[in-house]
């Protein structure tokens, strides 16, 4: 197979291809561009102020990702469940199912994981396997609403790069995938959207049960990654209560549920405050101080983004650049009111903001402040 390269950060790619997960995996880390005053900015040249501006908007992009303990408590049972999966071909490996509401950070964790995975494996065995295929640790494939038992195969294909990955039957895609899996040591299949799954229909059902068979003949683990998968009815795959006992997905799947942040003890309090507190030192603008976010935004961007990490980085994301795009180079609750949120985000900002007015929300940690 051809050999993968790294690309430089920043660079275009998709994760459906061995090549753009190579990328994200073995690319360079972003270089965190260096705070200047506004003075200092003001002094550069139009074209320097531009460049600069553009790092910053990249940086901010792709903020993280932040060590929170969602992630790491995640990230610890992914490498519990993946690390003990050395079991021989002829037994099943046990799969694991990151569940959890929209905007989370699930795929966010599962790439994380993947990407510290591939690394120790190529850095354990080498780049290139011993039959002189590049050793490709992980495979990821995204579901979509139509997604047919020939599809998941051929999605399979794709990822390797296989010539004629959307020619043959579903059982030839599935033993090409198959024969890549071997060839290049892939250890992990992550399967993405899972929720896309319908078991009340009978495509739903399909691919489900065909999950189970690549489970069964492929030597992996699976990592599956989805909204509301226990209310989908798809870990006891829609049979009725009385016969749920029968469902092999709930007996081989280990959930890993993914929570939002809350401020209603102080414990949550302290996870809020700590990712403030990471937020603030990575945002890089020239009018930032201590507190800034950590002190001065804490309420507000609890009441704008619910405690979702996903609609708190969007959030954070756009208010950088409308701070450097306005030149306030800071953020305050006033730059934040003209950018806009996601739909579920702005939906519920009135009933949060209620809660802390009537004081079942609270963002202050006692004897707490910005370090």
């Amino acid at each position: 197979m051809k050999q993968v390269k790294a690309a430089r950060a920043g660079s275009l790619y998709s994760l459906s291809r061995k090549e753009g997960f190579a990328r994200m995996v073995q690319g360079p880390s972003r270089t965190r561009p260096n705070r200047i005053s506004i003075s200092e900015r003001s002094k550069l040249s139009n074209a320097e102020r531009a460049r600069y501006d553009e790092q910053r908007a990249d940086w901010h992009a792709n903020l993280g990702p932040i060590e929170t303990p969602q992630l790491q408590t995640a990230k610890q049972s992914l490498w519990q469940i993946v690390g003990s999966n050395r079991q021989d071909g002829d037994r099943l490996k046990g799969s694991v199912a990151l569940d959890g509401f929209a905007g989370l950070g699930k795929t966010t964790i599962v790439n994380y994981f993947a990407r510290e995975y591939w690394r120790q494996r190529v850095e354990t065995y080498g780049p290139v396997t011993e039959q002189g295929h590049d050793r490709i640790p992980v495979c990821r494939l995204g579901l979509t609403s139509n997604t047919t038992m020939r599809l998941l195969n051929s999605m399979m294909c794709e990822f390797f790069a296989l010539p004629g990955s959307r020619r043959g039957s579903a059982g030839e895609l599935a033993a090409r995938a198959l024969d890549c899996v071997l060839a290049c040591d892939t250890r992990v299949i992550i399967v993405d959207d899972v929720h896309f799954i319908n078991m009340q229909r009978i495509s739903g059902r399909e691919v489900s049960n065909h999950l189970k068979w690549i489970a069964n003949e492929f030597p992996v683990t699976f990592i599956f990654a989805g909204i509301g998968l226990q209310q989908r009815d798809l870990m006891n795959e829609a049979m009725v209560p009385t016969e749920a006992v029968l469902a092999q997905t709930a007996r081989r799947w280990t959930r890993i549920a993914v929570r939002p942040f809350e401020v209603t003890t102080n414990a949550g309090r302290t996870e809020w405050r700590n990712l403030l507190l990471a937020l603030e030192q990575l945002v890089v603008l020239s009018g930032s101080y201590r507190g800034m976010i950590a002190d001065d935004l804490a309420a507000y961007l609890f009441q704008r983004s619910g405690g979702y990490i996903g609609s708190l980085m969007t959030l954070i994301t756009r208010g950088c650049y409308q701070a450097v795009g306005n030149g306030t180079e800071r953020l305050t609750a006033t730059l934040l009111d003209t950018v806009p949120l996601d739909e579920a985000a702005e939906s519920h900002r009135g009933e949060i903001e209620g809660s802390f007015t009537n004081g079942t929300f609270a963002v202050k940690v006692p004897h707490q402040r910005s370090n």
